[in-house]
């Protein structure tokens, strides 16, 4: 089952977690995951500087000590970096000390202010912890754009019909993610029903 919006339990047990940029306006944001990868970011960095659009990527440290150019690339853009963990740790699944541990080794590389775990799951223990350091910040859209199977025209009908206000937008820059074929399309649809994309703070 494919879950458009956060799983319903998520502002209760994760409260102070961000799921929406709280406005009235037409704003929104765009989130980029599981990067930086040296096809996609660039690509999706070209769309974003054509719309001055700016965003921010939550790194995979093991990627981005991979490819540390173009981390670089998505900084000096004016993009915000946020820690993703260093391995793509499910938090439902690994004990909670693993699990830490994954996040803090990755400061250095991504970032030691913003986190979004993996798959959206903390388990109460990790999620307190993390809140005492980092400001968590979720979704209130995932496209799919990850998945083939799901294909690049649904997750475009699924970003146009389900924009609100102080939407956070999650897309994936991914060897296997269908974004860089929608993106442009996405946001200059967007901006013709006069919505801008700040980033969240």
């Amino acid at each position: 089952m494919r879950l458009f919006r956060p799983w319903p339990f998520s502002a209760i047990i994760y409260p102070s977690a961000l799921l929406r940029i709280r406005t009235g306006d037409k704003t929104a944001c765009l989130t980029f995951d599981d990067g930086p990868d040296p096809s996609s970011t660039p690509a999706i960095l070209k769309i974003l500087d054509k719309f001055n659009v700016k965003a921010v990527f939550f790194c995979s440290a093991e990627a981005a000590a991979k490819h540390p150019e173009v981390t670089a690339a998505i900084r000096s853009a004016g993009h915000l970096t946020g820690n993703h963990g260093y391995r793509h740790l499910d938090g439902w699944k690994t004990p909670a000390g693993i699990y830490l541990n994954n996040v803090m080794e990755a400061d250095s590389l991504t970032s030691d202010k913003y986190f979004r775990p993996p798959f959206g799951r903390m388990t109460p223990r990790q999620y307190r912890e993390l809140s005492k350091k980092y400001k968590i910040i979720l979704w209130d859209i995932m496209a799919y754009d990850f998945d083939p199977a799901f294909g690049a025209e649904k997750s475009l009908s699924v970003l146009n019909n389900k924009l609100r206000p102080g939407s956070i937008i999650v897309l994936h820059d991914s060897q296997l993610s269908s974004c860089t074929s929608f993106l442009e399309s996405f946001i200059k649809t967007s901006l013709s029903r006069n919505y801008r994309f700040e980033l969240p703070y």
